[in-house]
């Protein structure tokens, strides 16, 4: 799958995105169909070639990357909303199970609510996909692009220089480049060869991550049902061949004290659906089966400043969230959507032979546009963790008077659902 460059010199780009998993990928497709219309719309005095693109990827698309594992993710109306205008949820369609209604509650206590897509006039509220299944079909569709893919390669050496960076692979091959996208996710190699710093806040919970089965259908509901130990979430997913239709799968995310996590990611089947079934009840029947179980660390670490010298950080390069509410993809994909705004802005008001793609302008361009709704989801994310995990009975009951006066006068449901869809 590596592009081949065999001369001595650097191979010359516009723009190298360093990983490809959901963020990376999406970007360089995106950056494909924007060089694609540039060339169809704008003058060659404007755009005298197409968009050099370079996407390096350290890991082959399967089950065992890390950033196309076997987990599922949501994604938000909002995001189905631009991934079809970049050309890339057409792909994907095929993969998603529809999410039509949600079922948010507070375990042991009086508050619940729902949010429904018939009222809002649509027919989902989002999407569930198998990571895994995305990967091959977006690396398949990057194959098909004017893109250079570099994988399975690592970034050995960078260099920050006064007209762009300089990349080293580990086989040996150079890349210079106006502009270095970091989207290598939360132990970005990037942000560590340049020194950026990130700030974290540890909320002492730990994920426990696997597919469940339960002996009743999904109906296209999801489940966010807040506990004492964290948020427990089951996302619908489409049933396998072997899996009777009286029966449905789910993605389960499960937050726990960490060493609470430890005991059931390792417990027996039984135990483990047993302690399942206490915390969530009986809303969607009864778990009768789990697949494989991980666990990683819940913390929300972010970069202040994601950007560097003509450098910018997008996805979980530059801020990993808590799961809940699943808003991680969702925020990477405006990221995304925001940078390739900034850089159409920027060949469309330009009447120059030559755009410095990597230029100061473009980069704090690029910052001010993300500013308000990374700051305000962030906050929001701590927020809710903060509130659903904290047993103080002024904060409790304050949240289930909340998820009553949505139940109770769903005109307030409007903007909560469409925070949740990713409208901005």
């Amino acid at each position: 799958m590596t592009t081949a460059h065999t001369s001595t010199e650097p191979l010359v780009v516009d723009i190298a995105i360093v990983g490809g998993a959901m963020a990376g990928a999406t970007l360089a497709l995106g950056l494909a169909k924007l060089s694609a219309t540039l060339s169809a719309t704008l003058s060659s005095a404007t755009l005298a070639r197409p968009l050099r693109i370079a996407l390096i990827e350290a890991h082959v698309a399967n089950n065992n990357h890390p950033g196309f594992d076997a987990r599922s993710i949501a994604i938000a109306h909002g995001s189905i909303f631009e991934l079809t205008r970049l050309g890339i949820w057409p792909k994907l369609q095929h993969l998603g199970t529809a999410i039509e209604n949600i079922h948010v509650s507070d375990r042991g206590h009086f508050g619940m609510t729902e949010l429904n897509a018939k009222p809002l006039g649509l027919d989902a509220l989002g999407q569930v996909v198998e990571l895994a299944r995305v990967g091959n079909v977006l690396f398949d569709e990057l194959q098909k692009s004017s893109v250079s893919v570099f994988c399975p390669a690592k970034v050995t050496d960078l260099q920050a220089q006064t007209d762009g960076h300089l990349l080293t692979l580990d086989n040996g091959t150079q890349l210079h480049c106006q502009l270095l996208v970091a989207a290598d996710g939360a132990n970005s190699v990037v942000r560590q060869h340049l020194q950026q710093p990130t700030e974290q806040v540890n909320f002492d919970q730990t994920a426990v991550v696997a597919n469940v089965i339960t002996d009743q259908p999904h109906q296209h509901w999801a489940y966010e049902r807040f506990t004492q130990t964290g948020p427990l979430a089951l996302l619908p997913m489409t049933s396998v061949p072997s899996t009777p239709s009286t029966q449905a799968r789910y993605s389960l995310v499960w937050a726990l004290p960490p060493a609470k996590a430890d005991e059931l990611k390792n417990a027996d089947k039984a135990e483990f659906l047993a302690a399942l079934q206490q915390a969530f009840g009986h809303r969607v029947g009864r778990f009768i089966d789990v697949g494989q179980r991980v666990s990683y660390p819940l913390t929300l670490s972010y970069m202040p400043r994601p950007i560097y010298h003509r450098c910018i950080f997008v996805g979980n390069a530059a801020q990993t969230l808590h799961p809940i509410a699943g808003q991680g993809f969702n925020l990477g994909l405006r990221d995304v959507v925001g940078l390739l705004k900034v850089l159409e802005h920027a060949f469309s008001s330009n009447t120059a032979t030559e755009i410095d793609l990597g230029s100061s302008a473009i980069v704090h361009q690029y910052l001010a546009a993300r500013q308000a709704d990374r700051d305000s989801t962030l906050n929001n994310i701590e927020f809710l963790v903060r509130g659903f995990s904290n047993q103080y009975w002024p904060l409790v009951a304050g949240r289930n008077i909340g998820l009553r006066l949505l139940s109770w006068l769903p005109p307030l449901k409007r903007p909560v659902a469409q925070t949740a869809m990713g409208w901005r």
